[in-house]
Formats: structure tokens, sequence, C-alpha cells
């Protein structure tokens, strides 16, 4: 009878030590799974990213005009600012060359947005495959080398999207937060919708004609940042060294 009570004290011992081993276990791969970095992807396919592990990556689309860029240049001069990430399109970097120039000259990275203002979801193979194409082009006369990325013009993407960026060598990327700057909503609210910015966010802002308050709005953002310790860096560095999971798309 002593020597039942002292086996079945080893086997609840023996069980408490599995549950504890079993919880770290789980928690480890929690904490794992969070750290990684978020993605839109095809199951077992191309990825688009959205969000990083840490630090923030400002990214700014440029689809048109000949008027905001330029300010929003110098205000990142000004502030002292060294890394973010411009998607231009094709259309507007051949007209503006002097710009793609002193965007690279900056030291800031460049991300293609197509050619044209083409919304990729609506047309067929042969049309994103051209649009990509055409703007790929045009880098290469402006001497823009090693570009990598890749946003969608209108930002809808679907699974043809991903798997034609890859065929061309480029990652999709998207974006986690955006600042809605085009809809011109007022400097404080612009700041406003990205306060929530923390590690690992990817946020979108506009320097084409039609976001006329992203310039007067940077200096608080860019405070803002400093204020949480956020490094700013490119896409790029943002995603170098980090694993992925997947979201399946439709």
């Amino acid at each position: 009878m002593n020597f039942f009570y002292i086996v079945n004290g080893k086997s609840i011992k023996n069980g408490i030590l599995i549950l504890i081993a079993s919880f770290f276990t789980a928690w480890f791969l929690f904490i794992e799974n969070i750290a990684q970095i978020p993605v839109f992807s095809t199951k077992d396919g191309p990825k688009a990213v959205f969000r990083g592990e840490k630090d923030v990556a400002v990214t700014f689309n440029i689809g048109w005009g000949d008027e905001k860029a330029e300010p929003i240049l110098d205000t990142l001069k000004q502030e002292n600012v060294k890394s973010a990430t411009f998607f231009l399109s094709g259309s507007w970097a051949e007209r503006h060359p002097d710009l793609v120039n002193r965007i690279v000259k900056d030291g800031f990275e460049v991300g293609i947005l197509g050619y044209n203002y083409v919304d990729y979801t609506e047309v067929d193979d042969v049309k994103v495959s051209k649009d990509i194409s055409k703007a790929q082009e045009v880098f290469k006369k402006l001497n823009v080398k090693d570009i990598k990325l890749l946003r969608a013009p209108t930002g809808h993407f679907d699974e043809r999207t991903l798997k034609i960026a890859k065929r061309y060598g480029y990652t999709v990327v998207h974006w986690s937060i955006d600042s809605k700057d085009w809809q011109n909503p007022g400097v404080n609210q612009i700041v406003a919708n990205v306060k929530k910015a923390d590690k690992g966010d990817i946020l979108l802002l506009h320097a084409s004609d039609s976001a006329k308050q992203t310039a007067n709005a940077l200096p608080q953002m860019l405070k803002d940042f400093r204020d949480k310790g956020l490094k700013l860096v490119t896409v790029s560095e943002m995603i170098a060294n980090g694993d992925v999971y997947s979201k399946e798309i439709n």
C-alpha cells in the first residue's frame, strides 16, 4: 500500500512537470509568432509586407503633380530625416528626373508605384505586366538601381499581382497605418491619424499635389516619433532580417 502511494505521487509530479513544459513551449511559440513580420500572401506563395518587427517606416506615394514633392523633401532635410521610402509612378518619374535624382542623392529608398494609376485587380495579367515593365524601363533610364519594392498604384492587389511582381523580382509593400493626408483633413488630424504608430508600423503618406498639408504635418509627426523613441528606417531595412508568417488573401 505504501509503495502504491509513492508511485502515484511521482506520477502526479511528472504530470505537473509535463504541463509546465507544455505551457512554456506554447508561450515561446506565441512570442515567436507575434514577433514576426505580418504579410498578406497567397497560400504557399509570394507575400506582401504591411508590418515589420521594429522601428517605423515612413513611405510616400507620388503619382502626379509638380508642387508638393520638393517641400516635403525640404522638410525631411530640415528635420534631419535620413531614412524614408518613396514609391514613385513611372509617369511622374520620367517628367521629374531632377526630383528623382534628389530623392536618391538624399539617401532615400525608391520603390515602384507602377507607371499609370491602374487598379491591378481590375485589369488582366498582361496589362499589369505591361504597367510594371514600363515603369521599370523608366527607372533604368534614370539610372535608379536595385529597386526591390513595388506598391500597387491604387493600393489594391490580389494573388495575381503578387505572382507577377515576384516574376519581376519585386516585393509588394502595403501599409499598416494610413495618414489619410490625401483627404486634406487638416494638419492636426493628419498628426492624430498616425499618433498610434508604434514599432513595426509602415506609414502611408503622399507627396503628390493632392496632399496639400503633408509637409506642414511632418514636423509634429516626427517629433511624436522621437518622443516615443522610435527610429525611422526604410522598408527594406525594416524587413531585411525578418521572418514572416502568412495571412492568406482571396
